[in-house]
C-alpha cells in the first residue's frame, strides 16, 4: 500500500469512500476545496489504484488540526490509520500542538490517538450529529 497526497482527481472516489466510513461524508466539492486549500494537506492510502483511506489536517497559526481519518471497513485492523497518523505527526513537528475531535463512541479511534500522544482535554456537547454525539477533544503537545 502507498500513501501519497491528495489530488483532486481523487474527489470522487474520496466521496464514496466517506459515505461508507461516516453518517455525515463529504461532498465531491468539499474534497476539492481541500485539494484546493493552502492550509489543509491531505494524504490518500491505496491499494494498488483504489483509494481505501485518507486523513489530512489544517495548519492554524501554530497548531494542526486534524479533520477526518477514514479507512474503508474492509481495509481496517492493518495499521492504515496509525500510518496516515504518523504522515501527519512528522508534517505537524514544527507546531506548538495537534488538535482534533472525535466520537465519544469512537473507542478504536480514542485509543489509537491516545497511542500516539494524545491526552483528552474536554468534550463539546452534541458536537456530532446523526446520530447526536458529544465529541472528545484531544491534544497531542502544548495544552
Amino acid at each position: 500500500m502507498q500513501i501519497c497526497k491528495m489530488k483532486k482527481s481523487d474527489a470522487t472516489e474520496l466521496e464514496a469512500l466517506d459515505r461508507e466510513c461516516f453518517s455525515v461524508p463529504w461532498s465531491e466539492a468539499s474534497f476539492v476545496e481541500e485539494a484546493e486549500n493552502d492550509l489543509a494537506t491531505y494524504y490518500v492510502c491505496k491499494d494498488e489504484d483504489k483509494i481505501v483511506a485518507y486523513g489530512g489536517y489544517w495548519k492554524v497559526y501554530d497548531e494542526g488540526q486534524i479533520t477526518n481519518i477514514a479507512v474503508l471497513p474492509q481495509y481496517r485492523k492493518r495499521k492504515i490509520a496509525s500510518r496516515l497518523l504518523e504522515r501527519i505527526i512528522a508534517d505537524c513537528n514544527e507546531y506548538n500542538r495537534i488538535i482534533l475531535e472525535v466520537r465519544e463512541s469512537n473507542i478504536p479511534a480514542i485509543c489509537l490517538y491516545e497511542k500516539y500522544g494524545f491526552k483528552k482535554v474536554g468534550i463539546r456537547k452534541n458536537f456530532y450529529h446523526s446520530p447526536t454525539e458529544n465529541g472528545i477533544t484531544m491534544i497531542r503537545g502544548e495544552i
